[in-house]
Formats: C-alpha cells, structure tokens, sequence
C-alpha cells in the first residue's frame, strides 16, 4: 500500500524525534515548522526513534493524514545520510529491508 505512494512522492527522513508516541497532528506539525514542509503535499516524511527500532511515515493522501508504522523485535534500521535529507524509493526500501548500502553507482 505504501509502495505506490512512495513511487511517485518524495521522501523526507526526520531523526530528531525520540517520543515515539506522537501521531498525526503533533508529526504534521513537526514538519511544517522543523523541517519547513508541507505536511498536505502527498510526500512522505519518517520518523526514526533514538535506538532506530521504530520507524513511523506521515504522508497525506487526497483527503486524510496516513500514519503507517514499522517495529523491529531485534536489530536496528540502516538509516543512510542525515536529517532532513530527501531520500528515494530504493533508499526506503533499503531502510525497511534492513540492507545497508555503503555506495550506490547507477550505469548509465
């Protein structure tokens, strides 16, 4: 269900959160004033928790906020780069699959 949204929007990650527990107006908030977004775009914005355990994605589709969420029992996600930062759909696949990729190199 996710995979056909993040096909066409962008994706932001978001690493400050530590509180887990927030939802879908506190995270919408977080990422109209810290990441300086519009959380009703339609892209995708993730949320790593402080051990990178839980993962959560805020996006916004046609006429509701969608939260979807991701736990791991053991282990951590791989998250690539820094916060903020625009990722593609491979990267989050990636993240979620828990590969961790040290170089990428598209042949042209």
């Amino acid at each position: 269900m996710i995979e056909g949204v993040i096909a066409v929007r962008r994706i932001y990650l978001y690493r400050g959160i530590r509180d887990m527990r927030r939802s879908f107006d506190r995270l919408a908030r977080m990422v109209d004033e810290q990441l300086q977004q519009d959380p009703l775009n339609g892209d995708v914005f993730v949320f790593i928790n402080r051990d990178s355990s839980r993962v959560k994605a805020l996006y916004w589709d046609k006429d509701r906020y969608v939260l979807w969420y991701k736990r791991l029992e053991q282990g951590q996600f791989m998250i690539p780069g820094g916060e903020g930062v625009e990722r593609d759909r491979t990267a989050w696949m990636h993240m979620l699959e828990g590969i961790e990729v040290k170089i990428i190199k598209r042949q042209w």
